[in-house]
Formats: structure tokens, C-alpha cells, sequence
């Protein structure tokens, strides 16, 4: 599927700004940096991808941690069998989906919480999934991929977070495999935060996040949850089925600073994974 108007994240760096994108004019404007503190506060329970807090301790470290243990609709999945959801039974349960590419300058801010590297957004395109209205509020990234296709992990797996008015979470899960330089991610990319535990406001900087999903919208969908604390379910999670590519050297210049941030498949148990499309629409704003 062709893209048509994408959407414009607008980013602020605390490092030197990307040659690339200021070299029209030959110079580098002096960054204007904006960072504050986003460690988690100090009665939090920490939690880790390995060790005495890893995964499979996740539900004794807080008790609202529970779900991580006591749920029957946990993520991430093995995905390895799917039915049409074009099927009767399954219409109702898996309504259309429409992703609204909205032609919008935002202001978004990018972290290193430690835990994987995620962007904020202040305002964002939106997920709609039958009657149910999703923003798009976050993406982040991890190494290797959480959901494993017929048993396979992907070097890298993409989330964009939406959330509905009422507080419902939709996720939309892209996998990236090893390929060619992708450019679209180069804004990102060449101002990754080292330090952990500050959010960076970014400026000057423009990503196209539609350039960012891969073109063809045929998908995996299933009810599930969190991939993290606190677990929580009644998730709408929405995979895409084809990967999009990250060159060698992008892959390992992010697992460079995190890797392994991956929670180990869980149980399908009652429920079904269907296979569907996004339908995807242009607006401007």
C-alpha cells in the first residue's frame, strides 16, 4: 500500500544534531536541549528482564504485579495458528480496524528508561477499531522481538501504543528484521539517549512515523496484555504480518545500549489469534 501524507513527530536532541538534516544550510543551529528527570519514583518496584526480578518473578515483586502470574490473557504470543476473522463467530469480537495517518506537527519527547527506548507523544494519529477511538501516545522498541512467529524471534519488534478516552490500551506491533539501511529511523536513530532515567525534548528534528510501518497492512489480532509490569490485560493487539528492514549496523547501534528487554511467549490458553487488514486513511489537519 502506497503512503500518501504521513505523519510529522517533532523532536528536540541533547546530543549534536544530525548532519543530514541541517546540511542545506551548512551549519548546525546551536540544539536547545530540555530534559528532565523520568526515573520511576522511589516507592516503585523495580523490575528487570533477568536475575531475582526478571519475568518469571514479576507477580511477588508488587501485588499488582499479580496478572503477570494469575492472568489467562498475558502477551507477548507465539503466533503459529490463525483463522480469517472474516469468519461469522469472530466479526463481532474482531470489529474493523482503520489507522488514521493525520497530517500533524507534534511534540513528542524520547527517553532511556532503562527498560527499552520510547517516544512520547503529546498528541497522536488515531487507532480506530469498530466504535472505539485509540491516540496514539508512545512507541518503543525491543531486543530481540517479543511475539515469535512458528516459534521465531525477530532481531527487533516495534510498538506503537494507543489509548482509548476511557483508558483502554490498543498496541500495534511491528517486527524488524536484518536488511538494508532504512532511513525513516535516522532521526531517531543518530540521537539515541545513552543516560537513563531522563527524557530529552527534541527539537529541530522531524520524523515521518508512517514511513516507519511496513506497507502492506495485513495483520495478526489478538486480546491480550501488557508485556510489562503491571500485566494488564484487555490489551487489542494488532501485528503486523510483514516485517520492516534495519540495516546491521542500526540494529546493533540500539541493542548496543539495551538488549534482551524481550518477556518469554506466554500461554494462548481460550484464546484466537486471527488474521485481518488495517484499512489506512490520510486526513489533514
Amino acid at each position: 500500500m502506497k503512503k500518501s501524507i504521513a505523519s510529522m513527530v517533532v523532536l528536540t536532541m541533547v546530543m549534536l544534531l544530525s548532519p543530514l538534516v541541517w546540511a542545506q544550510d551548512g551549519k548546525l543551529p546551536a540544539p536547545q536541549v530540555k530534559t528532565r528527570s523520568a526515573a520511576p519514583p522511589s516507592d516503585a518496584a523495580h523490575w528487570s528482564y533477568e536475575g531475582e526480578k526478571g519475568p518469571q518473578f514479576w507477580a511477588k515483586l508488587d501485588p499488582n504485579f499479580s496478572l503477570c502470574a494469575d492472568g489467562h490473557s498475558q502477551s507477548p504470543i507465539d503466533i503459529s495458528r490463525t483463522v480469517p476473522a472474516s469468519l461469522p463467530k469472530l466479526r463481532a469480537k474482531f470489529s474493523p480496524a482503520n489507522l488514521r495517518i493525520v497530517h500533524h506537527e507534534h511534540l513528542a519527547d524520547e527517553i532511556n528508561n532503562g527498560h527499552t527506548i520510547q517516544v512520547n507523544y503529546s498528541e497522536g494519529d488515531t487507532l480506530t477499531i469498530g466504535d472505539a477511538s485509540f491516540e496514539l501516545i508512545q512507541f518503543h522498541f525491543h531486543a530481540p522481538s517479543e511475539h515469535t512467529v512458528h516459534g521465531k524471534h525477530y532481531p527487533m519488534e516495534m510498538h506503537f501504543v494507543h489509548q482509548s478516552p476511557s483508558g483502554a490500551l490498543a498496541v500495534i506491533g511491528v517486527f524488524i528484521e536484518k536488511g538494508t539501511h532504512n532511513a525513516a529511523f535516522d532521526p531517531i536513530w543518530s540521537n539515541l539517549p545513552k543516560q537513563k532515567g531522563l527524557e530529552s525534548h527534541y527539537e529541530h528534528i522531524q520524523v515521518n512515523v508512517d514511513d516507519l510501518l511496513p506497507h502492506s497492512h495485513r495483520t495478526y489480532r489478538y486480546d491480550g496484555s501488557l508485556t510489562t509490569p503491571p500485566c494488564s490485560e484487555g490489551v487489542k493487539w494488532i501485528v503486523m504480518q510483514s516485517p520492516i528492514h534495519l540495516s546491521a549496523a542500526q540494529i546493533w547501534r540500539f541493542t548496543s545500549l539495551i538488549e534482551g528487554n524481550n518477556r518469554p511467549v506466554q500461554p494462548l490458553n481460550h484464546r484466537v489469534t486471527v488474521s485481518d487488514a488495517v484499512a489506512e486513511e490520510a486526513m489533514a489537519r
